[in-house]
């Protein structure tokens, strides 16, 4: 064999072993997502109905990315904009409703054990002028250990995107895989019931503001190409 010949064959393996390990680099980056809220439609429910000087609601830490497998929990904001107003978050009532349309359970996240994830969650109480800050999850993120009997929140996201991956649905397959190739999104949103009272009669609903509200808290997942998770990648 000439010594061109050679130098091609030492050429073509070298750029097969370079393309190997390349795609190998890709397939090891974790798939990055991100959460984007949308305010706007909140505050847009809030003023239809008349709460936009009551109620603010915001979320913190979705100015980062995160692993498609997570996060586990939303950390929340809840803001009593009122003076005489007293504004209970009604948790049992609450609920996540996922992308594909089906109703999850919230769930207040505890420092202590949780054992049962069907117990009584007492409403929270916030006072005019004050701010209550929660982590809630979903029930489906929770995962019973078996030797300790416990739940823990390990199981999956609170987009729960992951659910369609292994699906025996072909056309769910296809929208998992159009995910993942940043062909669509998927949106999944948070349902917040409140109960709201005037301070001096408690629980007993006065006529300034109606008994009981509902708003509906949106947000898209969207997957980010592999380049963002690089560690020299400046939009990081």
């Amino acid at each position: 064999m000439r010594t061109g010949d050679n130098n091609l064959v030492i050429l073509t393996l070298y750029i097969i072993g370079i393309t190997y390990t390349f795609n190998q680099m890709i397939e090891s980056i974790d798939e990055q997502v991100k959460i984007d809220f949308n305010k706007a439609s909140v505050a847009q429910q809030l003023k239809e109905q008349n709460l936009q000087d009551t109620i603010a609601i915001s979320f913190g830490g979705l100015a980062k990315t995160y692993p498609i497998e997570k996060p586990q929990s939303l950390t929340i904001n809840i803001q009593n904009k009122s003076q005489d107003l007293a504004i209970y978050v009604d948790w049992d009532n609450c609920a996540f409703e996922e992308f594909d349309g089906t109703s999850k359970r919230v769930i207040r996240m505890s420092p202590e054990i949780t054992r049962d994830l069907g117990v009584f969650q007492t409403p929270s109480l916030i006072v005019p002028g004050k701010t209550l800050k929660e982590s809630v999850s979903s029930e489906s993120v929770f995962q019973l250990d078996t030797i300790t009997r416990t739940y823990t929140a390990t199981k999956t996201s609170v987009a729960n995107v992951l659910k369609w991956k292994n699906s025996p649905l072909k056309v769910q397959r296809k929208q998992f895989n159009e995910f993942i190739t940043r062909k669509r999104t998927f949106d999944f949103s948070l349902d917040l019931v409140f109960r709201l009272a005037e301070t001096n009669l408690g629980i007993a609903q006065g006529n300034k503001v109606p008994p009981l509200c509902i708003v509906k808290c949106p947000f898209t997942v969207r997957k980010l190409p592999w380049t963002y998770a690089l560690p020299w990648n400046q939009m990081r």
